[in-house]
């Protein structure tokens, strides 16, 4: 499919698991894609060099460089039609409430929160002034639901992304751009994979929640963004859009 040709995608986290799959899935249907992350510039021009997009070293809690990002974007291929809004962290120093500190919590928040924050403030004028544009903010799950294998900031920050979502989804629905949360379950990411090698007993006690009874591939989440940010998806704004494979609907999973 092609239903994105023509549009410019910038991506955040973009060598990520999750950033990267989108990427190269935003790619194949036509968009050209724009990859910000903290990698060294040889490494990330690597990436667009195979996408035949654009790298742009950006740290997203650092307000000049989200702003210099879009605006880089739009001064290079004309518009910023989508905004996949997907950097996050989850250090292990993030547990329980009762373990964790402050300098941990706000960090998380920075990235997390403060990040996505940014680049809607600095995507949204674009996208009024072209009358249309998608941004897609990456939640989680656990916005939903309570665990005791805790990450108390990493929780606390998706459920704010929710909330701004919903927010400039209402905002800005009269004036073409939407936005969206993409609340994704366990992927199985290299941060995941790393989380869960320190804690084998965390990994266990968390996959027997899911009813698919396996975690999600990073491919599976960019399939869902890249249906936010198509026509496909033109009547949905301000929402949240779950592939947990069935885990916040489960009371009891399948044997």
């Amino acid at each position: 499919m092609q239903r994105l040709a023509g549009r410019t995608a910038v991506i955040t986290g973009a060598l990520g698991g999750i950033g990267l799959a989108t990427a190269r899935r935003l790619t194949a249907e036509g968009a050209t894609v724009v990859l910000a992350d903290l990698a060294d510039p040889d490494e990330g021009g690597r990436y667009a060099d195979e996408l035949d997009g654009l790298y742009l070293r950006t740290d997203v809690t650092r307000e000049e460089e989200v702003q210099a990002l879009f605006q880089t974007t739009r001064d290079t291929y004309g518009t910023v039609d989508i905004a996949f809004n997907n950097a996050g962290i989850s250090p292990p120093e993030d547990d329980s409430i009762l373990e964790t500190g402050l300098e941990a919590w706000r960090r998380v928040q920075e990235v997390n929160l403060t990040g996505v924050y940014l680049c809607c403030k600095y995507a949204i004028p674009h996208m009024r002034a072209q009358g249309k544009g998608a941004i897609v903010n990456t939640a989680s799950f656990v916005a939903r639901m309570g665990a005791a294998t805790s990450q108390i900031s990493y929780t606390a920050s998706k459920g704010g992304v929710l909330a701004m979502t919903r927010e400039l989804g209402v905002q800005f629905a009269r004036e073409g751009v939407r936005v969206n949360a993409l609340s994704p379950g366990p992927v199985n990411t290299p941060l995941l994979r790393e989380l869960f090698a320190k804690d084998p007993e965390r990994a266990a006690r968390r996959l027997v929640h899911i009813p698919i009874g396996r975690f999600a591939e990073a491919d599976e989440i960019a399939a869902a963004v890249a249906f936010l940010a198509s026509d496909d998806a033109a009547y949905i704004t301000a929402t949240e859009f779950l592939v947990d494979g069935g885990i916040t609907g489960a009371y009891v999973t399948p044997l």
